[in-house]
């Protein structure tokens, strides 16, 4: 009988070879269908979307505009002049530009700047990036403008993959191996997560494929880290209550049916609300949002597939000898020690719960007043944690042209209007220049320059007033109308997609828990926690970390993360606490039951989940290094204050009155019996 049931491990594991083999043409595809052009980040519904869209159908197709910036502190020498004419008639030479650049000098005579616009490259990333490097090979100025900086920042994005993942893996690994205590226990849910990573991969790019979802280095980066995190953390919970039944149980392969029975359902309810949750962006306007949310929940889900069936088989397999040198033997009890320090914790909840709440709940409020510090939005010329050329670039202009937009705003306007539009864009107060472009397929193109900096107050006035007084059927659109259109979408996304996440989450609650205050207390549990990991943010996002700005997504995003992964570590701890309950126990003391025996545990994955997030910090785009602190310490406050002390409290407080309106708020229990006398249940 035993021999077959490890037949069983085994056959498992020849399907997962097979579905390895099957996913490996699939995965290698992902990079070559990830795209992280504006377009690709920008509102679905916005005039900037519409621009980027017609420009690409003009003749010659989409342009790649850049600038060429010559400087010099004391003032350009005739020299100087002559080397750059002659520069920039070579990369006239070697390209077919829109139109010849002419030289624009500086009031002070230190800088000249040139544009340059090509429609060579197209919608091409890599003939675009080419053309980039082309051309700074040819000049021995600065190369900045729309263009270069979407070069820059494609380069960092395909940087990413293989730090990303080796420094996942790095932190993991030693992660696991201190709670393991192993030499190889930590290998096993190491490589099932690393599965988990290659077959989410696969199942991105099908679903690219087949429903043209939008894949960015933003989402797959963020797909990694969900699929190390989450992934660790269902291992965690899986590999303890193992490690319980083996105890408890003479053969590994009864253990490993008895845990699945045990945790098998709180993981498959947490990953399933997580999913649930990270869906919900799919209801935003914003294309990076609506793209990273099947996204993220795929690689929740391939994670939760993965440690459900192919852990379980290898541990089967590997039997009790992985555990060494720290071997559960078969009759032997655990050592107390382990939870020592989560008894101490739920006895100062238990024996003072009212104090507790209270000052924790303040605590968590004072700390999300940060919030109010938070740095005004991130420009684009700021999202970069280091300074690449086209970013000097912007900042020489910005200080040699203080009035002067040195990026062009673009319009489009039919073809039978577009002289009319062109003089009352003229005769608009903010506007410098106008000329008119390309024409094709029923549109015009106009080229604005603002007599702004970009992005500046003044530049963002001309762009609203642009769009109010040309009205309906002329698009507005350039770089800094799109990081117009990503802030305002982002707080309108704001309003859709946060209620819905917390109404979908509740209502999963509720048909976990069966009960209406239980999901309550959570729910209001995590929101707290979002808003005060915010806040910590905006104490050291501009002091600490030099971060000039907030990314517009931030908000929506660690939102959604924190609140759906919180609840993650709510259910595991709630549903522990039921199941106390249905054994005997009343409300409080099943809570500090619950957090004794899921308390170690629950940290650890706690641990784990924040550290993986923690590696987006030392990413070099502020965006991921905002995300990555604000849910890592999220994760923080929620593992070891709120779970432990205000879950717990508000239970005991409460009583029986936390499962209102099910049936254990009216079930009249025992608490004679002892935790030895009942059989181990939950989490």
């Amino acid at each position: 009988m035993e021999g077959r049931k490890r037949i069983v491990g085994w056959g498992v594991l020849a399907l997962w070879v097979i579905v390895i083999a099957l996913a490996a043409p699939l995965a290698g595809k992902l990079g070559d269908v990830q795209r992280d052009r504006a377009v690709d980040y920008l509102p679905a519904s916005a005039d900037s979307t519409q621009v980027a869209k017609i420009t690409e159908q003009l003749p010659g197709g989409d342009s790649t505009d850049l600038v060429l910036v010559y400087h010099r502190d004391g003032g350009l020498t005739a020299a100087d002049r002559a080397t750059a004419a002659r520069e920039v008639a070579e990369v006239a030479a070697g390209h077919p530009l829109t139109s010849p650049p002419r030289p624009v000098p500086s009031q002070d005579g230190t800088t000249l700047l040139y544009a340059v616009s090509s429609t060579e490259p197209g919608t091409d990333e890599v003939a675009r990036d080419a053309f980039v490097h082309d051309v700074r090979e040819k000049v021995s100025g600065e190369v900045g403008g729309p263009g270069a900086l979407a070069t820059d920042a494609s380069e960092v994005y395909g940087s990413l993959d293989g730090p990303l993942l080796y420094t996942t893996v790095a932190v993991v690994a030693v992660l696991l191996i201190v709670i393991y205590r192993s030499p190889f226990l930590w290998l096993v849910p190491l490589v099932v997560a690393g599965v988990a990573d290659f077959l989410s991969m696969a199942v991105t790019y099908t679903l690219h494929q087949g429903f043209d979802i939008s894949v960015s280095g933003q989402s797959t980066g963020v797909m990694t880290i969900l699929v190390f995190g989450a992934g660790t953390d269902y291992a965690l919970l899986l590999v303890s209550r193992y490690r319980e039944e083996l105890r408890r149980v003479p053969r590994p392969y009864d253990a490993m049916v008895a845990a699945l029975r045990g945790c098998g359902p709180a993981v498959l309810a947490s990953s399933g609300t997580v999913a649930l949750g990270m869906l919900c962006l799919l209801a935003a306007d914003m294309n990076s949002s609506r793209g990273m949310g099947p996204t993220a929940a795929v690689g929740v889900l391939c994670a939760l597939v993965a440690m459900l069936t192919l852990l379980p088989a290898l541990l089967v397999v590997l039997g009790r000898r992985v555990f060494w040198p720290l071997i559960p033997a078969y009759g032997s009890e655990p050592k107390a020690a382990r939870r020592s320090l989560f008894a101490a914790m739920g006895s100062s909840a238990g024996r003072r719960p009212l104090p507790v709440l209270l000052a924790g709940a303040a605590a968590l409020a004072a700390l999300a007043l940060g919030v109010l510090n938070l740095p005004g939005t991130l420009k684009q010329e700021d999202s970069f944690s280091s300074t690449p050329e086209s970013v000097a670039a912007m900042k020489t202009l910005a200080s040699a042209y203080p009035q002067l937009g040195t990026q062009p705003i673009t319009l489009i306007a039919p073809d039978g209007s577009s002289a009319e539009v062109l003089e009352r864009v003229r005769a608009i107060e903010g506007v410098s220049r106008a000329e008119r472009g390309r024409s094709g397929d029923g549109w015009s193109e106009i080229s604005v320059v603002a007599a702004h900096a970009p992005q500046s107050a003044g530049e963002t006035a001309t762009i609203r007033e642009l769009r109010s007084a040309l009205g309906e059927g002329v698009y507005v659109g350039g770089p800094s109308a799109e990081q117009l259109d990503m802030a305002d979408t982002s707080a309108s996304d704001q309003r859709i997609v946060i209620p819905l996440v917390l109404v979908v989450v509740l209502v999963v609650l509720i048909a976990l828990l069966r009960s209406l205050v239980a999901p309550l207390i959570l729910v209001a549990a995590v929101v707290a926690v979002w808003g005060a990991a915010l806040g910590i943010g905006g104490l050291v996002f501009e002091g600490l970390f030099g971060f000039e700005g907030t990314d517009t997504g931030l908000a929506l995003l660690s939102f959604v993360f924190l609140v759906a992964l919180g609840v993650d570590y709510g259910i595991f701890l709630m549903h522990r606490m039921r199941e106390e309950c249905l054994n005997g126990l009343e409300a409080g003391p099943a809570a500090l039951a619950a957090l004794r025996t899921t308390g170690g545990v629950i940290a650890s994955a706690g641990l784990v989940l924040a550290a993986t997030f923690a590696v987006l910090v030392n990413m070099p785009m502020v965006q991921l290094a905002e995300l990555g602190f604000v849910i890592a310490v999220g994760v923080l406050l929620d593992t070891f204050l709120v779970r432990t002390y205000l879950v717990t409290s508000a239970s005991v407080l409460l009583g029986r009155r936390v499962w209102w309106p099910g049936p254990l708020a009216k079930k009249p229990v025992s608490t004679a019996r002892s935790e030895s006398e009942r059989r181990p249940v939950g989490v």
